[in-house]
């Protein structure tokens, strides 16, 4: 059993980073890389924090991790030195701990019982922390090793995008003994793992680890393929029994205001994009943040990427503006009450905040601001009060008089508004819905016969452990129609949503 007074015993002591004006210098990862022993000991005593709750709600998929990940048990066997254990139960659930372990911002740990009075507990268990580490210490270990089918169905299936949802159904369906082909219209497999995510916070060859595992599984990968053009829908359903659209929701929200259209303003993936090209040895950036003002437009995770990645390329200052209240540093009970996920700053979950730069709330751009050439100078920016009309919608109201701050480059990092319109679509007769996405019924299939879809497609733009466990929901219901009935697991079901306080 779980040892109970554990986190009485055994402070919460998060993952050492390294300094700051360190690794801004490079794109390592900001961790530091410890002695394995060293590393093993002290997260063994955080798994000892985990008190084995009757209800566990770090996984309860309303709260804590769709995915359900057998948290209370994974972390018995590392406080117990069972390391090799351990990793079989935390791939039971989740097909890539090591990226959802780096880049997950932790439902789980927000949904732990000790988050619920964090000054007497001294906050949740450690959870992400554990979970990477779990997994790289597998990698390290070599107990991570190709699981190739024992049987094959002859059945064939293709696999439209290479996020992380796209890549759980496609070792799913391979693991199952289906023929699976993956289609990426870029040149290297990955979605947004790939290009849009630092390689500060994910280092690549991570991904590409567990891409050579996939491989070896018999999973096949084809680049720069956009189906619908390079590969002709007609083509598509005679070869394939079944097809998977996991092609994500990168149509970006943009912000038509004065100035819009001068050089120097860009779309955050226009920024982040080229940044990981360079890192994957294609050539210096084309847009870089290099000896410039930087201001960066939105407070969240995309936001925060692009203040680390301006921050390595050199800015010289970068601010970054959020027309909301400042948050809370701790929960506030009254709006996001425990399990629910909580309204706070945060810096541990983003630590490119703690890199550098000034976070600015409550303002709101005006105009872009250019030169006689056409080149942006200054952003024109206001305070601004955000209310709610009678239907609920936002409406942003400037309170204050306008001033400016200087910029060379801004990023506009205001979120997405669904599926891009792409010709796969089209061609497979699909039109996307009110939020952007595509629909499908209570067993993933769309109103094209044989053609599911998972991940960010369906949901609109959201956290990686969804798109995973979507992507294995997904998969078993694949399984089903090829085969009459599956075995495989399905953690969700399409109309699961996170639990939220309206």
């Amino acid at each position: 059993m779980a040892d109970p007074t554990g986190f009485l015993k055994v402070p919460r002591i998060e993952t050492a980073k390294r300094a700051v004006d360190e690794r801004v210098g490079d794109w390592r990862e900001v961790y530091e890389r410890q002695d394995p022993h060293q590393r093993s000991h002290e997260v063994s005593q955080q798994a000892r924090r985990c008190m084995d709750c009757g209800i566990p709600f770090c996984h309860s998929g309303s709260a804590g991790c769709p995915l359900g990940n057998l948290i209370p048990e994974w972390n018995d066997l590392v406080r117990r030195g069972r390391w090799a254990a351990a990793s079989d139960r935390l791939h039971a659930t989740n097909n890539f701990p090591e990226f959802t372990g780096r880049l997950c911002p932790a439902p789980c740990e927000a949904a732990c019982v000790l988050s619920i009075a964090e000054e007497q507990t001294g906050g949740s268990v450690t959870i992400k922390r554990i979970e990477q580490t779990i997994a790289d210490q597998a990698w390290s270990d070599g107990i991570v090793e190709p699981q190739p089918a024992a049987l094959a169905t002859g059945k064939r299936v293709a696999v439209v995008g290479s996020g992380p949802a796209g890549l759980a159904a496609a070792q799913q369906l391979t693991r199952a003994g289906h023929d699976v082909t993956v289609y990426e219209r870029d040149d290297r497999i990955g979605g947004l793992m790939r290009y849009g995510i630092p390689e500060y916070k994910l280092e690549k060859r991570t991904l590409d680890q567990r891409l050579t595992q996939m491989r070896a599984e018999g999973t096949r990968f084809v680049t720069e393929t956009e189906v619908g053009v390079d590969l002709p829908i007609e083509q598509l359903r005679a070869q394939y029994d079944a097809v998977v659209l996991a092609v994500g929701a990168l149509r970006a929200r943009d912000h038509d205001v004065e100035g819009r259209d001068l050089k120097g303003v860009h779309l955050a993936m226009e920024h982040l994009v080229p940044a990981n090209r360079e890192c994957e040895g294609d050539g210096p950036s084309p847009i870089s943040a290099k000896g410039k003002h930087v201001v960066i437009i939105g407070g969240g995770d995309t936001g925060a990427d692009c203040l680390g990645t301006a921050h390595r390329q050199g800015a010289l200052s970068v601010t970054q503006l959020d027309y909301n209240p400042e948050p809370p540093e701790v929960r506030d009970d009254t709006r996001t009450p425990w399990p629910t996920w909580p309204l706070v700053l945060r810096t541990r979950l983003s630590p490119a905040h703690a890199e550098g730069g000034e976070r600015r709330y409550e303002v709101a751009v005006q105009r872009f601001v250019g030169d006689d050439r056409g080149r942006l100078r200054a952003l024109e920016i206001a305070e601004v009060k955000v209310e709610r009309d009678a239907e609920g919608r936002r409406v942003i109201t400037p309170v204050g008089e306008p001033m400016q701050i200087p910029c060379e480059l801004a990023l506009l990092a205001i979120g997405f508004e669904g599926v891009e319109h792409i010709p796969v679509l089209d061609g497979l007769g699909l039109t996307l819905n009110r939020r952007g996405a595509v629909s499908c019924g209570s067993d993933w299939q769309t109103d094209a016969p044989g053609v599911f879809v998972c991940g960010d497609a369906h949901r609109g733009a959201s956290l990686i452990v969804w798109a995973i466990a979507e992507g294995r929901s997904a998969a078993h219901a694949v399984d089903a129609y090829l085969m009459g009935e599956s075995d495989l697991p399905a953690p969700v079901v399409p109309g699961a949503l996170p639990l939220a306080v309206v």
